[in-house]
Parts: structure tokens; sequence; C-alpha cells
């Protein structure tokens, strides 16, 4: 490793302990109380949303296979790839932005329609965040691997644990992984911003709330992305 890529590990090291630290009180009691709802909703309700968001995902999925640059980042050394990568992560967090101010401000319909707009702005980033660190889209594993990125980003402390151990032995685990576990998948995303997304719909404060809520989604996001593959890329470097 060089002195940049050294630098690099300690902050994929210090971002690993951030993640497995337990949540707030907050936070565990929010999850508790969305886990008890989600006992009372029918199972039927599950499997439709469960399809539902699977097929929003697997189109954005071929949609930003079909737009992203591949190589835009080829040559690219490691400090390099990282300053791109923040310029993406800015962009696509104005974009964002944008997009939740709109549609907060727009009322109740216009509310609704901010989760699969959102939604395909992350996954669009997610391929561009690939593409910056020389990893192929086109193949499989790596669309998979995607998905897990955003499922480390978007969910609870045992979800999150789980999600970060698999990624980090992705050459072994990806082996046997044949497909995501989509009610796995949904329920944590959507047990995660739930409470954010209902408070856009509030008149008066949905722009504000929707604005504010996607620039931190996508910020955080770009974090999990961008640290998720330098682990990748370290994982293969020379040893000092």
């Amino acid at each position: 490793m060089n002195e940049y890529e050294l630098k690099v590990y300690e902050e994929v090291e210090e971002w690993k302990r951030k993640l497995t630290r337990r949540s707030g009180m907050m936070n565990r009691l929010s999850k508790k109380a969305q886990g008890k709802v989600n006992q009372f909703i029918p199972e039927k309700v599950h499997e439709v949303m469960t399809e539902s968001i699977k097929g929003m995902v697997k189109t954005t999925l071929f949609g930003s296979q079909v737009t992203t640059n591949k190589n835009q980042a080829k040559g690219l050394a490691l400090m390099e790839r990282d300053e791109l990568m923040r310029k993406k992560t800015a962009a696509y967090q104005k974009t964002a932005l944008v997009e939740g101010a709109g549609t907060g401000a727009g009322g109740i319909l216009l509310g609704l329609a901010d989760f699969p707009l959102l939604l395909s702005i992350k996954m669009k980033f997610l391929f561009e965040a690939a593409s910056v660190y020389g990893f192929n889209t086109k193949e499989y594993d790596e669309r998979l691997f995607i998905l897990h990125v955003f499922q480390l980003a978007f969910s609870s402390d045992e979800i999150r644990k789980e999600t970060l151990n698999v990624m980090e032995h992705w050459d072994e685990r990806k082996q046997v992984l044949a497909e995501m576990d989509w009610r796995k998948f949904q329920q944590e995303y959507r047990d995660y911003i739930d409470l954010v997304k209902m408070m856009q719909l509030v008149p008066g404060i949905g722009a504000f709330v929707g604005a504010y809520a996607n620039n931190n989604l996508l910020k955080q996001l770009g974090e999990t992305a961008m640290n998720a593959y330098r682990m990748r890329i370290l994982q293969k470097a020379p040893e000092l």
C-alpha cells in the first residue's frame, strides 16, 4: 500500500466501526414500533409490496446499466477516483434535494411519487459509484453488490452487521448468493425512511423536509458506497 492507501485503510476501518455501533435509543424504539406494525400487515400486502419494489429496482437497474459511462475513471489512481466520487455524490445530492423539495411542495400525490423517483436516483448513483471504482456492472454479481451497498446504507443494526459481513467476504459469499432477499430489502428500506417520508406529506413543511431528507439520504449513500468500494480495492492491494 502507498501512503494514500494507508490513510484510506484507516478511514475504512473507522467507517466499519461506526457501522457496527449500536444505534441510539430513539432509532431502536422506532425500529421496534415498526416491527410491531409490520406484524399486523396482512401477508398478501407484504407480498405485493415486495414484488412492487423488486420490479421498480430491476427496472432502474436496467436503465442505469444502459446510461452509465463505464470508462469514465479508466486509468485513475485511488486518490483520483475518490475525488471523482465526491463530485458525483455532491451532484446527486443536489438532484435529490431538488426532487425532494418539488415533490414535498406538491402535496400528497406528488409526495407519493417521491418514493420511486428517489429510488431511481439512488440506484443510478450506485451504478456511477461502481464505474468510478472500476467495477463492471455488466456482471451479475456486481449488480448484486450494488443492492448490498444500498441495503447496508438503509437498514437496522442487525441487518447492517449481517450485510457488512457478506460484503467483507464478497469473493467467497457471492458464489452462493443466487439473488437478493427482496422481502428483507424492501422492509428494511421502508422502515428506515417511513417516518421522514410521512413528514414530507405534511402541508407547509413538506418541501423543506423533502429537500433536507433527500440530501442527507444521498450523502449517507455516498459515504457507504465510497467506503464499500474502497474496502474491496484495498483487499486486493499488495501488503507493505
